[in-house]
C-alpha cells in the first residue's frame, strides 16, 4: 500500500524531549506523498522549553506538512465528519493525553481530532512517550491497546533502570505502523527492547 493521497492527520502533545525524534518522521510521511494535517495541543504551541519554543516548533511543522495547524478544539471536530482523515496520528502522545483518552476526555485538539476519526472507524495510531506507562497509566495503556481502531507504534523502556516506569515509542516505525493501521493490522512486533544500557 502507498501513502501516495492519504489524508493523515498529525497530533503532537506535550513531550517536548521527543519532538525530534518525531519531526523526521513527519517529513517521511509528506516524501511519500501523503497530505499530512498537523493537530497540536495547547501545550505544544504555548510553552518554551530547554527543548525550544512554542513559536518556533509551530512555524517548523507548518513548513515541513505545508499547512496551518489545528490549534483549537473546534477547528479539529471536523476532521470526523466534513473533512475525514484516513488515519490520525498522535505522536508523542504524554501520559496525560493517554489517560484522558482512555477516558474519553476531549479537551485538546489531538483527541478531539482522534475521537473524530473513530467515529468513522478509521485509525488512530499512537506514539507514546511516558514516565508512568508501567504505573498508574498502565490500565490506561492497556484499555487502548484493546480499542478497535486504535494501534500502536511499537514501544519499550527507555531507561528501565533510571525510570523503571518509563516508555516510550520508537518513532522511526512510524511510517511502517501507519501502513499496517490502514489495513486494520497492528505493526508487530508492539513491544521492543529500547534500552541499549
Amino acid at each position: 500500500m502507498s501513502l501516495k493521497g492519504k489524508r493523515i492527520g498529525f497530533g503532537i502533545t506535550g513531550s517536548h524531549c521527543t519532538y525530534e525524534e518525531v519531526f523526521p518522521e513527519i517529513e517521511r510521511l509528506v516524501n511519500e506523498g501523503a497530505e499530512v494535517v498537523p493537530v497540536v495541543s495547547f501545550t505544544v504551541k504555548s510553552t518554551d522549553t530547554r527543548f525550544g519554543e512554542g513559536a518556533e516548533w509551530i512555524r517548523k511543522i507548518e513548513e515541513v506538512t505545508g499547512q496551518k495547524v489545528v490549534d483549537s478544539i473546534v477547528a479539529a471536530e471536523p476532521l470526523g465528519p466534513k473533512n475525514p482523515l484516513d488515519c490520525m496520528v498522535i505522536a508523542p502522545l504524554t501520559g496525560n493525553s493517554m489517560s484522558k483518552f482512555a477516558n474519553a476526555l476531549t479537551d485538546s485538539p489531538p483527541l478531539m481530532a482522534a475521537k473524530a476519526t473513530l467515529r468513522n472507524h478509521r485509525p488512530v495510531v499512537l506514539g507514546i512517550s511516558t514516565n508512568d506507562a508501567l504505573g498508574l497509566n498502565g490500565v490506561n495503556l492497556m484499555k487502548l491497546m484493546a480499542a478497535k481502531d486504535i494501534y500502536f507504534i511499537p514501544f519499550g523502556q527507555d531507561d528501565p533502570f533510571g525510570k523503571p516506569k518509563s516508555m516510550v515509542a520508537q518513532m522511526t516505525l512510524l511510517k511502517e505502523t501507519v501502513l499496517a493501521a490502514l489495513e486494520g493490522k497492528q505493526y508487530q512486533p508492539v513491544l521492543l527492547e529500547r534500552y541499549k544500557g
